[in-house]
């Protein structure tokens, strides 16, 4: 306490109230309390629950401060089914495992596995068959043989959509899909369901992948006769690779740009306002130049894979030996 060296405050109270005095202020005019307080959500570990929840409150109530709208508890990682431990050598390093696999990859995993929560079990092995089965086999390969049709069969070019967009069933049905899915994903991400979240969203990729093998273009473009059908189709599955983008880019931001980038688009929709999540379907402009670049998520092979998962069991073995020279 000021002037008083015979008395402290409690650690949490100087902590907490942070939250307010990072912004500049306390009082409305303020430009930074006005925009961020009070907080939409505190997202916090379970362990500093009653602090957030008792004496945050209270202390803002007796300063006649408005509370946070939420407070939410995330559980603890544990790792093949133990704690983690440096004497169990089984401490996971995240930094390394984001250096070799990708941020989002990383990003992806922790909020897929585990329903924001719980507790969730890390799986080094799991990280790789994730991003093998969903990331490169479901979404990377969507976005590559998609790009590859639009420039063998509608010279590298968004083409125009059909004038009725739903007068096929089949589109119908997959226009259909995506707009369940971009409500579904959306209620999730505000009910803080990240897992169940990403989980929707895949039926969106994986839908998009299907109506792929249903409309088959491949086998249409051989009848001169159906080149305007495969047009139709291929911007479809382009649009949907759109809307994807979108609704990815809040767990993926990263590789929500790059899908953007190689679909001809910058950070800015067609009006120049930052891409926002999708509203309507049929907005990716007609002539846009596609801008292929290789995989978005290479596969992990059993070889790349057997060399990742050696050097990230390691690093704990490292980092203990570390702490014991200490």
């Amino acid at each position: 306490v000021p002037d008083d060296p015979e008395h402290v405050i409690f650690v949490w109270v100087d902590a907490l109230t942070n939250y307010i005095s990072a912004l500049g202020g306390f009082e409305e005019g303020v430009e930074r309390y006005d925009a961020f307080w009070p907080a939409d959500v505190h997202l916090i570990g379970k362990d500093i629950l009653r602090f957030h929840t008792v004496y945050w409150p209270t202390m803002l109530m007796s300063a006649g401060l408005p509370l946070p709208r939420s407070v939410f508890a995330h559980g603890w990682w544990t790792i093949n089914g133990e704690k983690m431990s440096k004497s169990l050598r089984n401490v996971v390093e995240p930094n390394m495992i984001a250096a070799d696999v990708g941020r989002d990859a990383m990003r992806y995993f922790v909020l897929r596995e585990t329903p924001l929560g719980s507790d969730g079990d890390f799986s080094h092995e799991g990280l790789v068959h994730r991003i093998n089965a969903e990331l490169a086999n479901d979404l990377g390969n969507l976005l590559n043989r998609s790009l590859a049709m639009a420039r063998k069969y509608c010279g590298g070019e968004v083409p125009a959509f059909a004038e009725a967009l739903e007068a096929e069933e089949v589109d119908r049905e997959f226009i259909g899909l995506a707009r369940r899915v971009r409500d579904e994903t959306g209620a999730l991400l505000d009910d803080l369901r990240p897992s169940k979240a990403l989980e929707t969203l895949w039926e969106l990729v994986r839908g998009a992948n299907k109506y792929i093998d249903t409309t088959a273009p491949y086998l249409l473009i051989k009848d001169p006769d159906k080149k305007r059908r495969v047009e139709e189709v291929v911007a479809n599955f382009l649009e949907a690779l759109r809307w994807i983008s979108l609704l990815v880019a809040p767990v993926m931001p990263d590789k929500a740009a790059e899908i953007r980038r190689q679909l001809g688009l910058g950070v800015a929709d067609e009006a120049g306002q930052i891409a926002r999540w999708p509203e309507e379907w049929g907005m990716l402009p007609e002539g846009l130049s596609l801008n292929p670049q290789g995989p978005l998520f290479p596969r992990i092979d059993d070889d790349k894979k057997a060399e990742l998962l050696l050097r990230w069991q390691g690093a704990a073995e490292e980092e203990k030996t570390v702490e014991q020279d200490k």
